[in-house]
This record gives C-alpha cells, structure tokens and sequence, in this order.
C-alpha cells in the first residue's frame, strides 16, 4: 500500500469510528483548558478531570488564580505528579496573564508557549481545542501510531508533527489529532497492538510479520 493510499484509508476509517470528538479534558473556558492541559503531563485524563473541580471551584479565571496560596494549588493538584513544578506554573502564568494579557489566554501559539509550562504541545492544544485554530498537538502515543502506520520517520514529536501537517489537510488537523488518540486507546496501544494486531496495522501492512520495534522519542510538553 503506497503512503498515500495509507493517509486515505486511515482517516476514512477513523472517521468511521469516531464522527465525533469530545474534548477529552472538562473545561468551562479557554484558561481552564490551558490548566487542565498542563496538568495532563505524565497524567491520565481521567486524573485530571477528578482533580480540576476541586481546584476551577476555588479559581477558574487568571485573575482569581493568582491570589490562591501555593500550597492549596500544590494540595489540590498533588495526585496529578509533579505537583511543585506544576502548581508554581499555574500561579506564574496566571500572573503573566494578568499582567500581560488583561487576563485572557492568547490566541498565538508563539506567545503561549513563553507562558511557564506551558511547551509545544500544550500550546497546540489550546490554539486546536480552544480557538479552533489549525493544529496538529503530537505526543509520545501520536508519535508511536504514526511510525506504526508508516505515516514518519521522525526521531522526535517535532519531525513527526511536521510529517503529519504535510501528509494530511489542515482542515482535518484537529479532529485527526483526538481520532489517533482515541483510536490508540482502543485498539493499538503499546500493551494490545504490536503493529500486527488492529486494524490499521493488518491493513497498512498486511505482510508484516514481526513486532514492529518502535524508535525512542524525544518529547517536550
């Protein structure tokens, strides 16, 4: 099957399976989604969403955020991992924000990612479920499916996203980029699929024989 015929195949049949997208994290406003993704680092979703009620029902706007003490963010956010880095974040960029932005989250993708921890990644996600912007976020899972699916040969999350923005229109970016996740989860994760098991991985390659030994990736939030 040419690279082509892949891209074709594999966005009709994850269309098929999920016409929808539901943003994965609960938020009521771009700042939260802005928390909730930074949050989300080395953390599940469902974490994350047990976690930000507790802390949205104490602050869900930059400029209340910045007056909660730290150790109630830290408190609050703990069960997420990497709580010091994160709850100091939280606070550094609600103040940025205040400051800077009269309390509302930039729509540049350049200007979030200056924000404290917030990278790459977190920044697409914001400008792709928050602005509904062309973006095309890729993490360690993204990464993973698309050297499975002969989509990259990319080292690390930056060639890979770069492959995937060339190979697919960006009318189909941020939809695309929650069907590959959500697909992941399902059928073709690290554990349930080593590239001769799902569906996508049978079809694209229906000779492969072998587990499929995937590259290290290098990833920045």
């Amino acid at each position: 099957m040419l690279k082509s015929e892949r891209v074709k195949f594999i966005m009709d049949h994850l269309e098929s399976i999920y016409p929808k997208t539901p943003i994965p994290l609960n938020n009521n406003n771009n700042f939260e989604l802005l928390v909730a993704v930074l949050l989300s680092a080395q953390c599940t979703d469902e974490r994350v969403n047990r976690v930000t009620p507790l802390l949205f029902a104490i602050a869900n706007n930059p400029f209340e955020m910045e007056k909660v003490d730290l150790k109630v963010i830290y408190d609050i956010i703990r069960p997420c991992g990497l709580a010091p880095k994160k709850s100091k974040a939280i606070q550094d960029l609600s103040k940025i924000l205040v400051d800077k932005f009269d309390g509302i989250v930039p729509k540049d993708i350049n200007e979030l990612e200056k924000l404290p921890g917030v990278g790459h990644k977190t920044a697409s996600v914001v400008i792709s479920q928050g602005f509904g912007l062309p973006a095309f976020p890729v993490d360690t899972h993204i990464h993973r499916l698309a050297q499975r699916w002969g989509l990259t040969k990319g080292k690390n999350v930056k060639e890979t996203e770069k492959d995937l923005k060339n190979l697919f229109p960006p009318e189909k970016w941020n939809k695309l980029h929650l069907q590959i996740i959500f697909y992941g989860r399902e059928f073709c994760s690290a554990w349930s699929c080593d590239g001769t098991i799902c569906e996508i991985c049978t079809t694209c390659y229906p000779n492969r024989k072998n587990h499929l030994k995937l590259k290290k990736v290098s990833f920045l939030l």
